[in-house]
């Protein structure tokens, strides 16, 4: 058995949490607390030793870093809530922090529970964390860190390192500026879903690329882009006008 603890300062977003735990997963989780300021939840989390903390975000006129901050080490499982914040919740992404959207849906909270099985070294967690803290006073993109996961290792690399992304089936291939390539287990989509809106552009089915590594832009049927790598890329015809939209405005 999970034992939980919630740290949220809106009570119908405790109860509400509070009810889908009691009715769907209380063979599984024990909510053993719930606190609504920062400085009784971090009573509670020397207190009760949880295993699982559900975190919110904004809280009064703190935050969830202010508490975890204070913190040596965070020896139990965690879980932000948030309404949606653009920023935020990039940086749980950016990070592979689990996060879930108010109001919460029993469907994405039995997923996260879910990934508690897969339980996670000490440093991977530490790891995660350490680029979230960045990642949250980081405001540009390129000084932004991704986490990845390669084998049972989580990999911090910084977002302006990233030359291209390439498919490989369900696998992506990073290439990385002066640094070796790396394997990731992930699809090329679920990449172009974390950089796609910032300076990284799908050329191709199988290519995501930094458009601030590109070298040159061969003209043809759809062209094809020269990466500072020297590889050579094709261009789809159906991307190529959006293609050079974005790369006239670099």
């Amino acid at each position: 058995m999970i034992t939980a603890i919630i740290i949220d300062d809106e009570q119908h977003c405790t109860d509400r949490l509070n009810n889908l735990l009691h009715e769907n997963f209380k063979n599984d989780i024990e909510l053993t607390g719930s606190f609504d300021n920062i400085e009784d939840g971090m009573t509670g989390i020397g207190k009760l030793q949880p295993d699982l903390v559900f975190l919110d975000v904004c809280i009064n006129d703190k935050t969830a870093f202010d508490l975890l901050e204070t913190l040596e080490r965070i020896s139990f499982d965690l879980i932000f809530t948030t309404a949606y914040d653009k920023y935020a919740v990039q940086a749980f992404k950016f990070s592979a922090v689990d996060y879930l959207l108010k109001p919460i849906d029993k469907d994405d909270l039995r997923v996260a529970i879910d990934k508690l099985k897969d339980k996670i070294s000490v440093e991977n967690t530490a790891r995660k964390f350490e680029a979230l803290f960045h990642n949250i006073k980081s405001t540009q993109v390129a000084h932004k860190r991704i986490c990845v996961a390669i084998g049972n290792k989580l990999e911090v690399v910084p977002v302006s390192n990233i030359v291209r992304c390439e498919s490989s089936g369900n696998y992506t291939t990073i290439y990385l500026k002066d640094q070796p390539k790396i394997l990731v287990s992930k699809t090329l989509k679920e990449f172009e879903d974390l950089l796609g809106e910032y300076d990284f552009f799908r050329v191709h089915n199988s290519d995501l690329i930094n458009l601030a590594f590109v070298k040159s832009y061969n003209k043809g049927k759809g062209g094809a882009v020269l990466m500072a790598d020297n590889k050579n890329i094709e261009v789809s015809t159906r991307r190529k006008d959006e293609f050079l939209k974005r790369l006239a405005k670099m």
